[in-house]
C-alpha cells in the first residue's frame, strides 16, 4: 500500500515533466546546439566482446555459512558473474550469482561493516565477547554493502590482490551507478526532474546519494527511503535472538522488502512510460505546431514571476551564495584538475612506452600488440586508479552543512566518469589517426616519428576538450550544491503563493509549461550569473590549466569526425597475418582487458589443501554432476589451515591471464532482478545449509536461485545452453542482477 501511494505520486509528477522535457528536447532540436565542439573522437562501442577481470575470489554463502571459492567474471557491462569454477564458465554452465553493483559502497574492513550493520538496526549491537555477524578468514576482506539490498562477503589471499579486485568493483559500482542513459533526451531529463520535484515536495533537498542505477532501481531506493523506517520500528522490535541473528534477519527481511518494493515498481513505472509514449506524437504534433506560441506563452508567466522572486532571489544569494561560490569552485578544481591531469600523465606514459618498445622490439607486429591493449586503457581499474584516486581529496568541509550537501560521492563519481571518457576519446582519436598513417610508413623510425607527431596531436585536443568537460562540471556542480539551498530558503514566501500564476497558462499549453519549473528556472538565473563569472575568473587564472570561454579551438583535422565513422578498428583481425580460420577462432575468444603478469596466487594450491580425500560434500557433488569439480568446503576454519600450509612462491599459472574460449556473458532480462524471477521465501531467521528449489524460470534449464546456497549444482551444458547477451556495451542495465 504504501509502495502505490509512493509510485502513484511520482507518476503524476513523471507524466508532467514528461511534457516539459520532450517541448525542451523538440526547441533544443529545432534552434541547435552553439557549444564549443568536441575536438576528439567519440567511441560508440567501447569494449565489445570484452571482459573487464576474470579471476578466483572466495565468497561467503550466507545460507550455511561457508566460504567458497568462485570464479568470477566482470563483463563488458560491469555486472559481477559468479560461476562455480572456471571450468563451469568455460562449459556455458549458467552462474550460481550476478550481482549488479548499483548503490552498494565496497568496504574493505570488517569493521566498516559491523559499523553499518549496528548503525541499520538501532539498538541492536552484539555485546563483547559474543560472536559478530562476520567473520573473514584472511585480512582482505571486501564487502558489498548496500542500505537496502541483501550484502556479498569476499575474501583474497593477499594486499595486492584485494587493491586490485577494489579497483574492479569500484569501477562496476561507478558504472552501474550511472544507469540512466544520457543519450535518452526526454525519458531522462524527465525521470531526473520528477524525483527532484517528488523529494522537494517531501522537504528532502539538496543532493540524493541513493540516485543510483536504472530507473527502477532509484525508484526502489526512493520507496525505500520512506518505508524502511515505518518497518524498522515495526518489525525491529519484534526480532528474537542474540544481536548477530536479529541484525542478520533483518538484512534478510530488507532485503525481501526490496525484492518486493522492485517488482511492483518496475511493472509500474513501465506503466506509466507506455502511457507516455503512446501519448507522445499527439503533444510533440502540437509543439511543433504551436511552437511560437507555447515559447511566448512561458516567457509572459516567467516575467511575472520573475517579478514576484528575483528580488527575495538577490537578496538571498547576496547574502548566503555569493561569499562561498569561490570556496565551492576552489574545493572542486583541485581535484578535478589533478585527476585529469593525471589521466594525460597516464595516456602519454603509455604511449611513449609503447613507442620505445615497438621500435626496440620489433615493428608492426609489436605494435598490433600494444596497441590491443592500449585502446582498453580507459577500462583497466587498476591502470586507471591513479586517476579516480585524485578525486578522493574532494572535501567541502563546512560548506557540506550550510548548503545541505550530504555526500561528495555524486561529484566524486561524476568527475570519474568524465575521466574515463576523456580517456577513452584521447586513445580512440590516438588508434584512429594512426591507423590512418599506417599505409605511408616506413620502417621503424618513420613508425616512431609519427607515433610521436600524432600523440601531439591528441594531447592538443585532449587540453582543449578537457578544459570544455571540466568547466561545465563545475557549472554543473556550484548548480546542484546551490539551488537546492535557495530554493528551501525561499520555500517559506514564495512556494506558497506560486499557485496564482497557475491562471496565466493556456490550458492547451499546460502539458509543457509547469509554474514549478519556471519558478525554479527564475531562482536559477538569479545566482547563475555569479556562477558563470567565477568559472570564467579561474579559467583567466590558468591556475588549474583551464582555457577561457573566448579560445575556440578550430578543427585542423576537418575529415577526423568523418574517420569517426567508420569500421571500428580491430588491430588484431587486420595486422594479426593469421589465417582466416584462425581468425575466426581467436574471435569467439573472451580477452581479458586486465592482463596478470605478476605471477601466480594461490588459489589452486589452498583448494588442494582444502580438499581431504573422503570428503563427503565433493562426493555428494560429484554424484550430482560428474563433469564439473566440486568447489572445497573453504570454511572459515579450513581456508585458515590451508594460508597456514602454503608457503611462499607456491602459486600456480593465473587463471585470470589465460584467453580461453568462452561464451559472451550471460544475463538475464535488465528490467528485473535475476532473482525476481522466482518466488522469494525469507524465513524468520537464516537456515543453514538450506536448500533452494529448482523453479521454472521460462526456460527449460535450472537457474540459480534466490538463496543461493552453494550447493546446487546446475546440469552439465549439454542440458541447456545460458541465455544470450541482448544488451548494448555501454549501458548501467546490462546485467540487472541479484541486488
Amino acid at each position: 500500500e504504501k509502495t502505490g501511494k509512493v509510485l502513484g505520486e511520482f507518476c503524476r509528477c513523471y507524466k508532467e515533466q514528461y511534457g516539459v522535457a520532450l517541448f525542451n528536447s523538440v526547441r533544443y532540436e529545432i534552434e541547435g546546439n552553439g557549444g564549443p565542439q568536441a575536438q576528439l573522437l567519440h567511441r560508440k562501442v567501447p569494449l565489445e566482446d570484452h571482459v573487464i577481470y576474470s579471476g578466483n575470489i572466495f565468497q561467503y554463502i550466507e545460507e550455511n555459512k561457508k566460504w567458497r571459492n568462485r570464479f568470477c567474471v566482470v563483463p563488458h557491462n560491469y555486472g559481477l558473474i559468479l560461476y562455480e569454477n572456471k571450468l563451469a564458465y568455460e562449459r556455458e554452465l549458467p552462474p550460481r550469482v550476478l550481482v549488479n553493483s548499483a548503490g552498494y559502497k565496497i568496504l574493505t574492513s570488517v569493521d566498516q561493516y559491523l559499523e553499518l550493520v549496528n548503525n541499520s538496526l538501532p539498538g541492536v549491537t552484539p555485546k563483547s565477547g559474543h560472536s559478530p555477524i562476520l567473520k573473514c578468514p584472511t585480512d582482505f576482506p571486501l564487502i558489498l554493502w548496500h542500505p537496502y539490498a541483501r550484502h556479498y562477503y569476499f575474501c583474497v589471499m593477499t594486499g595486492k590482490e584485494q587493491e586490485k579486485w577494489r579497483a574492479v568493483f569500484q569501477d562496476c559500482v561507478r558504472h552501474c551507478n550511472n544507469g540512466i542513459s544520457e543519450d535518452s533526451k526526454v525519458e531522462a531529463p524527465a525521470f531526473t526532474d520528477a524525483v527532484r520535484m517528488y523529494r522537494q515536495s517531501k522537504e528532502q533537498y539538496g543532493t540524493w546519494d541513493m540516485l543510483c542505477g536504472n530507473e527502477t532501481q532509484v525508484l526502489s531506493n526512493l520507496v525505500m527511503e520512506e518505508l524502511l523506517p515505518e518497518l524498522r520500528s515495526t518489525i525491529g522490535p519484534r526480532l528474537k535472538g542474540k544481536a548477530p541473528e536479529r541484525q542478520r534477519t533483518w538484512i534478510q527481511i530488507s532485503d525481501a522488502v526490496y525484492r518486493m518494493v522492485y517488482e511492483q515498481t518496475n511493472a509500474q513505472y513501465d506503466a506509466a512510460m507506455a502511457r507516455c509514449e503512446q501519448e507522445r506524437p499527439q503533444l510533440e504534433s502540437t509543439i511543433r505546431t504551436d511552437m511560437d506560441q507555447i515559447i511566448t506563452s512561458k516567457e509572459h508567466l516567467a516575467s511575472k514571476i520573475r517579478a514576484f522572486v528575483l528580488p527575495k532571489a538577490e537578496v538571498c544569494v547576496r547574502n548566503h551564495v555569493q561569499p562561498y561560490i569561490s570556496s565551492i569552485l576552489e574545493a572542486l578544481m583541485t581535484p578535478t584538475s589533478q585527476g585529469f591531469a593525471e589521466v594525460r600523465e597516464v595516456f602519454f606514459k603509455e604511449v611513449t612506452d609503447m613507442n620505445m618498445n615497438v621500435v626496440n622490439e620489433g615493428g608492426l607486429e609489436k605494435l598490433v600488440e600494444y596497441m590491443e591493449k592500449l585502446s582498453h586503457l580507459a577500462f583497466h581499474p587498476v591502470k586507471m586508479q591513479s586517476c579516480y584516486e585524485k578525486m578522493d581529496q574532494l572535501k567541502l568541509e563546512g560548506l557540506q552543512q550550510r548548503f545541505d550537501v550530504s555526500s561528495t560521492s555524486v561529484f566524486k563519481q561524476r568527475a570519474q566518469i568524465h575521466m574515463r571518457q576523456q580517456m577513452d576519446d584521447a586513445v580512440y582519436t590516438f588508434e584512429t589517426l594512426l591507423h590512418q598513417e599506417l599505409g605511408k610508413l616506413q620502417g621503424k623510425d618513420d613508425l616512431c616519428k609519427s607515433i610521436q607527431r600524432i600523440l601531439e596531436r591528441v594531447l592538443k585536443k585532449f587540453d582543449y576538450d578537457s578544459s570544455t568537460v571540466r568547466k561545465k562540471f563545475f557549472r554543473e556542480a556550484l548548480l546542484q550544491i546551490t539551488i537546492p539551498f535557495l530554493l528551501k530558503k525561499l520555500a517559506p514566501t514564495c512556494k506558497g503563493e506560486l499557485a496564482k500564476f497557475q491562471e496565466l497558462i493556456f490550458e492547451d499549453f499546460a502539458s509543457f509549461i509547469l509554474v514549478e519549473n519556471t519558478y525554479e528556472e527564475v531562482v536559477l538565473q538569479s545566482v547563475m550569473k555569479d556562477i558563470m563569472q567565477a568559472v570564467k575568473e579561474a579559467a583567466v587564472q590558468r591556475k588549474h590549466n583551464l582555457y577561457r570561454d573566448s579560445m575556440v579551438m578550430h578543427n585542423s583535422d576537418p575529415n577526423l569526425h568523418l574517420l569517426g565513422e567508420g569500421i571500428p578498428i580491430d588491430w588484431g583481425e587486420e595486422y594479426s597475418g593469421q589465417p582466416e580460420a584462425d581468425r575466426r577462432r581467436r574471435a569467439k575468444q573472451v580477452v581479458s582487458v586486465i592482463q596478470d603478469d605478476e605471477g601466480a596466487l594461490p588459489y589452486e594450491v589452498g583448494t588442494e589443501g582444502l580438499l581431504q580425500p573422503g570428503s563427503p560434500e565433493p562426493r555428494e557433488l560429484q554424484e550430482r554432476d560428474p563433469g564439473v569439480p566440486p568447489s572445497p568446503p573453504d570454511g572459515v576454519k579450513e581456508v585458515r589451515e590451508a594460508l597456514a600450509q602454503e608457503s611462499p612462491g607456491d602459486g600456480v599459472p593465473s587463471e585470470s591471464s589465460t584467453p580461453h574460449a568462452a561464451p559472451a556473458s550471460p544475463r538475464p532480462r535488465a528490467d528485473v532482478p535475476a532473482e525476481a524471477k522466482v518466488p522469494h521465501v525469507t524465513p524468520a531467521s537464516p537456515v543453514p545449509g538450506a536448500e533452494s528449489p529448482s523453479l521454472a524460470t521460462g526456460t527449460s534449464c535450472h537457474q540459480p536461485s534466490d538463496q543461493e546456497t552453494g550447493e546446487d549444482v546446475t546440469p552439465p551444458g549439454g542440458e541447456c545452453s545460458p541465455p544470450q547477451p541482448t544488451v548494448t556495451t555501454e549501458s548501467g542495465e546490462g546485467v540487472q542482477t541479484e541486488f
